[in-house]
């Protein structure tokens, strides 16, 4: 009898002679590369550093596209676009000590937008490991460490021999439901010292599927269509895993109202007349979501934004789909099922039968009716003149011009400022995975060298990014790489002066001419108005390569 596990792939006659004569000179560094192109990856992100030169020389020599950032954090942020964009796992690549440590906080936002990067970096060398005090350049008592409690798995190579295997297993790790950034660590002299290893082909490293239990999805379902007022909060994890047109046909089928988190939008339609949006800020839409008798929430753990500050309480069923186990009933007691959206969805639509309700696009219409009243006063003159960072008239309508000069495909990257706060709930993403925010982490500096990211992902799409002042500071050193590699990427800077922080602060920083700065770098520069931005933004969209458009905001009185 022949079992699975018996079973072995043979090598090839190519194989067996590229194994029996490797080409001489080659490094640990070779092997991490070879790892990488063995599976799948043609694009790699970092910054070089003394510790992991030879891993960079070995990307030097190989077929991999290197897109090298001015500081390792621009970099993960880039890496994350270029995940989520892609679905891919995509290698980071740093040096030690203080270099690694300049990632953290892009792979805290990877951790909590569930993007797949694989961070590869370097160590001291072996004999400098585990605190020995030796004196090292960029030595720590555990660099690992710092990353444990950040990613989603923390790997390590002490020997040439484990590379290969060590590098597939993060991989693997990185793209398994809920996927994640993963750390992978190498000392430098392993990285560095010459190896007589075969090259590496034919790593594995399929990601495992998360599949629904039966006996759950045949509970939501028949929880669902015989509900009164089903109402579903679709996630990250719809967008993560593909699933915009299961959750499209679900809803329909049980016409239950849809609303997406600020990690969902795109998820649901705009304009379906089951549509609520993204208002989830709004108390009249938490008081919707705790009327629902069955609540389905797919790819959510219902946190902060999500649940409106957690002021929101469901009164009848919830229903929760997510993949990260963690994140199941962390927050509401729930039918939990452990499973990725896609195929959770999947299974409701095998096994949940229509539900007539004629009144529920009604529903919809008149709470949307009810916000845009809200949202848009009807007598501004009546109230105290508003701070314009901050005025949410103005802000609406800054959003419908950038809307209506972004092509409907375009990505757009949001970092936190006023404008973006805004547009978590009013701008209209057009389609899945098309706008992306700093919302999971809450880092400043995001959108730039996230935009640069997606742009690689999707040469020939003209993309987005959107910044405040003070977050345009965190980038700035990025507009050098947008002219290196020709990225076609527009950089709206709303500069309103530190006003998206408490003025009680000394939020008043003293900042650059934004225009004049860019123009130093090469990079096409125009001073807009609210009347012109439309305009503007289309124009530069329009235009290959980088650009900036700069929005001043007269100061508050």
């Amino acid at each position: 009898m022949t079992h699975d596990h018996d079973l072995v792939l043979r090598p090839t006659e190519a194989q067996r002679a590229a194994a029996l004569a490797p080409p001489p000179g080659r490094t640990g560094g070779d092997l991490v590369v070879e790892t990488l192109c063995s599976l799948g990856a043609n694009t790699v992100f970092g910054l070089p550093g003394q510790r992991a030169l030879a891993l960079f020389d070995a990307v030097g020599r190989s077929d991999l596209r290197f897109i090298g950032l001015r500081t390792e954090n621009n970099a993960g942020f880039a890496a994350d676009a270029y995940g989520r964009m892609t679905g891919e796992a995509v290698p980071l690549l740093l040096s030690a000590g203080a270099g690694a440590l300049m990632a953290l906080p892009a792979l805290a936002e990877a951790a909590a937008a569930s993007a797949p990067v694989v961070a590869i970096s370097a160590q001291v060398p072996v004999a400098g490991l585990g605190g020995g005090r030796r004196g090292h350049l960029n030595e720590l008592r555990d660099q690992s460490a710092s990353f444990r409690e950040v990613v989603k798995s923390v790997h390590s190579a002490r020997t040439p021999s484990q590379i290969p295997s060590v590098i597939a297993e993060a991989w693997e790790s990185a793209l398994t439901a809920p996927p994640g950034p993963v750390y992978v660590e190498i000392p430098e002299d392993v990285l560095r010292d010459e190896t007589v290893i075969p090259q590496v082909t034919g790593v594995d490293a399929t990601p495992h599927e998360l599949a629904p239990r039966p006996e759950l999805t045949a509970v939501a379902a028949h929880w669902l269509e015989n509900a009164a007022r089903p109402v579903i909060i679709a996630g990250g994890g719809v967008i993560r895993s593909d699933a915009a047109g299961k959750l499209r046909l679900l809803a329909e089928r049980v016409n239950a109202p849809v609303v997406t988190t600020y990690g969902g939008k795109g998820a649901f339609p705009w304009t379906h007349p089951l549509s609520l949006q993204s208002w989830l800020e709004d108390r009249h839409t938490t008081d919707f979501l705790e009327d629902a008798d069955v609540l389905l929430v797919v790819g959510s753990g219902l946190g902060e934004l999500s649940s409106n500050h957690h002021t929101f309480f469901p009164t009848g069923r919830v229903v929760q789909i997510e993949a990260d186990l963690g994140k199941l009933e962390s927050n509401h007691a729930a039918l939990g099922i452990h499973a990725d959206a896609r195929l959770a969805l999947q299974a409701l639509l095998e096994t949940v039968a229509e539900r007539e309700d004629e009144a529920a696009p009604e529903r919809v219409r008149l709470l949307l009716a009810d916000i845009a009243a809200r949202a848009t006063p009807q007598d501004p003159a009546s109230a105290p003149a508003p701070d314009p960072a901050q005025d949410p008239e103005h802000q609406l309508r800054l959003l419908a011009s950038i809307r209506a000069a972004l092509p409907p495909r375009s990505p757009s990257f949001w970092d936190m400022t006023a404008l973006s706060y805004r547009a978590w709930s009013a701008f209209d993403p057009k389609h899945p995975n098309t706008m992306h925010s700093a919302q999971g982490a809450g880092g400043l500096g995001y959108a730039f060298p996230a935009a640069l990211g997606a742009a690689v992902a999707e040469p020939g799409t003209p993309v987005l990014a959107v910044s405040g002042d003070d977050g345009a500071m965190y980038s700035i050193a990025e507009l050098a790489t947008a002219v290196q590699y020709a990225l076609d990427v527009t950089w709206l800077i709303v500069d309103d002066g530190g006003h998206d922080a408490p003025r009680e602060t000394g939020a008043n920083p003293t900042r650059p001419d934004f225009a004049a700065l860019a123009a130093s770098f090469g990079v096409p520069a125009t001073t807009t108005t609210p009347q012109s931005l439309r305009t503007d933004l289309t124009k530069a969209l329009k235009t290959p390569g980088p650009s900036l458009i700069l929005l001043p905001t007269p100061p508050h009185p």
